[in-house]
Formats: structure tokens, C-alpha cells, sequence
């Protein structure tokens, strides 16, 4: 039996021969080597805080969006808070979302953990101090994607002048490059270290990963965004009928923050930028030549359309979702909790032997930069512009299975999170995330 009070550890990786059952082991299937890459995120010499030193002021702001996207904000918050030597208040999390959550921050994260961790890098307080309390907060969208420069100057002279400033959105705030070491290291102390998961939530955690790794199985976590939001989001209707494509675009032009409504769903697909339907993830993972066999866990809400995972469960019956896997006694306490429940499964896919998302969304870029960080853990992410473009041939009768299965594992030899610097672009918006990708930044190469 596991025990429960201990925090969820990460397990090593695991041999080739031994990944996910008897799979022939080839180059698509041998995990990437790591020998002279490893994380530091350690603080330098000089780097700790003075604690006795007046602060600039306070930060107040909520984490909009979903988990992963709260998540991936706080951090940037907290390195923000570091440049302009700004007190830090508590961030209250998005309710408002598609999910409409109403956990608090203390009901997903482990505040002590989250205080400790910090503690030498800003100073965290759970509200505003009295006497603060009666200051007019100055609100403030902050420019996305923005340098230190730009918070240490126009932000900076904002705090010192209202000593409270409120941030309205925290999501993508900070630049992905051309940030100091110090503070990359310490957004990535935040995202690993300082914002782990209430006890709750690591202790069922623990329970669904030791029912999966029964008599010492494997398993897979498959990121299968196929959604309704995300479906809406983006106007893919490839594989609903009418009738629900019809809803999708109705719930598209319900929700005013989404700006573009007129999309057309096959250049949409086209151009690779849909989530894979059920029956092309399946087909997807037959091709890079996983067994039937497979334990697959789904890391997503419910899937969309009167099918649902029908055809995936075709070819890969061994599916399991924290829903199938849990009893209701396990889950009672997290019904409609969605970013709970997303928490839960963010550790599932975290601790998974292979995880393959088909969906570069926020939580496919985070469970993709922390199994860099924790080890280069096997990643598979589809190239979703040919990946269309042949089961389209395939369907039409013009490919054999063979012959589309060596187009497949060919097209993904190199798309296995093996270590590959993040390179900066000319616009910050569609250059690689850096939680997608913390090297360099967080992670180092050991010189022989």
C-alpha cells in the first residue's frame, strides 16, 4: 500500500524495454538522453532578500483563466514582485471562467509550501495590512509579454506613487526571453517548488497512480482536448455531427472575450490547428505503434459529442479517467471543481510514463516544461498539419496503414522532448513558451 502521507514523488524513468508493456524498442521509443542536462533553479550568492528592507509597495491581483494558466501567471506575478521589490498579496483565483470554479487559492495550493519556498526571494502576506487597507488601489492591465525594464520603470513609479496596485490579468505578462537567470530561476522555483498541491489533492493522486501501475504496469497520459470550449474556441467541428457543430458555433458567438466568430473548420484543420478527434488520437498512437494493450489515461473534462471516447476505446480499451478510476466516496469532496480536478489530473499526467497531448494548450505547455525539468520524461506532441493531411490520405484509401504508420513514426522521431534550447522570435506572442520549455533558464548542461 502507498503511503498516503507522504507527497507524490516522481518516479525515475523507466528502461526502453520496459516502457508501456512488450513494445519493440526503436528510436521513437527510447527516451531521449539526459546524462549532462539536469535543473538549477538554486538561488546564487547575493541573490536572497534583505527581509528588513522597506518594500515598494503591494500587488493585489487575480489569476484569470483556467489552472494551468493561474498557474503559469502566479509565476510570472512572483518574479514581478522580485523586480520591483514589491510585497506580494495572496492571488484570488478566476471563478468567472468556463469552468466557474469557486476554489480558492488555500483550496488548490499548499499556502505554507508556497510562503517557504518564497520566502528568501519576496515577501508574501495574506491580505493588505491594516492601514493599507483604506489606500485607493490603482488598477492596472499590464503590457503582455512585457521585459523587466518595463515593470522596474513605468510599474515601479505606479507602486511607489499609489503604494497599491492591482493587476487585472496575470496571464503571458512576462516576456519568455531576455530575462535575467535570477529571475527565470525563480519562476520556474514557484511553478516546481512553491505552488505544489494541497495534501487532498497529492493523496488521491497517489491512490488513481498506484491503481493504474497495478502489478507494476505503465502507463500513458493522452491530453485529449476535445472539449466544448476549446472546440468553440476555435471552430473545429471535424468529426460532430451537424446538430453539435451547429452548437459550437452558437456557444463561439455567446461568449464576447472571443473575438474572431467566422471560422472556417476545415482550413482551421488544415492548418493543424485543431485537437485531434478521439478516433485520430487513437489512430495517432497505433501508428507510433503502442499496443492495444496500453493503459491510456485521459487528461481532460468531458469529451465532446454523442461518440465521446467510443471510437478511441475501439482500439484502446484500457481507458481510464479520474471519473472511471476513482469511486464516488474518492471524489465526493471534488465534484464540480474543476480546477481541482484538473490538478489532479495534471499529477496524474506529470508521474505518467509517456504523456502525448494533441493540443499545445496551457496545460499540455505546462506538463510538457515540468517533465523537462523533472528528467526529459517522454513527451509526444502529433505534428497536427501533416499528421491531417496523411490520415486524410489514409481515409481516402491512398495510403496503406503500414505505409501511413512509417510516415508517422518517422515525422515524430525528433518531437520527443529530447533537450532543445528555446530559441527567442522576432514577436514574443508566437515564440516558444518558456514554461513549455524552461531551457535554458532552469535547466543546465554539465560541460564534460
Amino acid at each position: 500500500m502507498i503511503n498516503e502521507e507522504e507527497p507524490l514523488v516522481i518516479k525515475p524513468q523507466i528502461s526502453d524495454e520496459t516502457i508501456l508493456g512488450n513494445i519493440q524498442t526503436s528510436n521513437i521509443q527510447k527516451q531521449p538522453t539526459i546524462d549532462n542536462y539536469h535543473g538549477c533553479i538554486a538561488r546564487l550568492a547575493g541573490e536572497t532578500r534583505n527581509r528588513n528592507a522597506p518594500t515598494n509597495g503591494y500587488i493585489l491581483f487575480q489569476a484569470n483563466g483556467g489552472l494551468n494558466q493561474m498557474t503559469m501567471g502566479i509565476s510570472d506575478m512572483v518574479a514581478i514582485a522580485k523586480l520591483m521589490d514589491a510585497t506580494l498579496v495572496l492571488p484570488s483565483l478566476d471563478h468567472k471562467s468556463f469552468w466557474t470554479d469557486p476554489s480558492d487559492f488555500k483550496d488548490i495550493f499548499d499556502v505554507k509550501q508556497f510562503k517557504m519556498t518564497l520566502q528568501d526571494d519576496i515577501d508574501i502576506v495574506d491580505s493588505l495590512p491594516s492601514h493599507m487597507s483604506v489606500v485607493i488601489q490603482h488598477e492596472k492591465d499590464p503590457i503582455s509579454w512585457s521585459k523587466p525594464s518595463y515593470y522596474q520603470g513605468e510599474i515601479l513609479s505606479l507602486l511607489k506613487k499609489h503604494k497599491v496596485v492591482k493587476f487585472l490579468h496575470t496571464d503571458s505578462r512576462l516576456a519568455n526571453n531576455g530575462i535575467p537567470d535570477a529571475i527565470q530561476k525563480l519562476r520556474c522555483r514557484t511553478m516546481y517548488e512553491a505552488l505544489r498541491y494541497t495534501k487532498a489533492i497529492n493523496d488521491l493522486a497517489n491512490v488513481l497512480i498506484y491503481k493504474l501501475k497495478h502489478n507494476n504496469e505503465h502507463y500513458l497520459a493522452l491530453h485529449l482536448r476535445f472539449e466544448k470550449d476549446m472546440l468553440a474556441f476555435t471552430g473545429c467541428t471535424h468529426g460532430l455531427s451537424q446538430k453539435e457543430a451547429n452548437e459550437i458555433e452558437a456557444f463561439r458567438y455567446s461568449v464576447k472575450r472571443w473575438k474572431v466568430k467566422r471560422i472556417k473548420s476545415k482550413k482551421t484543420r488544415q492548418k493543424g490547428n485543431c485537437p485531434l478527434t478521439p478516433r485520430e488520437a487513437a489512430i495517432f498512437l497505433q501508428a507510433m505503434g503502442f499496443p492495444s494493450s496500453t493503459t491510456v489515461y485521459i487528461v481532460a473534462g468531458e469529451i465532446y459529442g454523442q461518440n465521446g471516447l467510443d471510437e478511441f476505446k475501439e482500439k484502446y480499451p484500457n481507458v481510464f479517467t479520474h471519473t472511471s478510476l476513482a469511486n464516488e466516496d474518492e471524489l465526493k469532496s471534488f465534484k464540480n471543481l474543476h480546477n481541482q480536478l484538473a490538478a489532479l489530473d495534471y499529477t496524474i499526467a506529470l508521474a505518467s510514463d509517456v504523456f502525448v497531448y494533441t493540443y499545445d494548450g496551457n496545460m499540455a505547455k505546462a506538463i510538457r516544461g515540468h517533465r523537462m525539468f523533472t528528467g526529459f520524461q517522454k513527451t509526444i506532441y502529433p505534428d497536427k498539419k501533416k499528421f491531417v493531411k496523411l490520415i486524410d490520405e489514409l481515409d481516402k484509401g491512398h495510403l496503406s496503414l503500414d505505409k501511413f504508420s512509417s510516415h508517422i513514426k518517422k515525422l515524430h522521431a525528433n518531437r520527443t522532448s529530447r533537450p532543445k534550447r528555446r530559441v527567442a522570435g522576432v514577436n514574443p506572442k508566437h515564440e516558444e513558451s518558456f514554461y513549455a520549455n524552461p531551457f535554458p533558464g532552469c535547466i543546465c548542461e554539465s560541460k564534460s
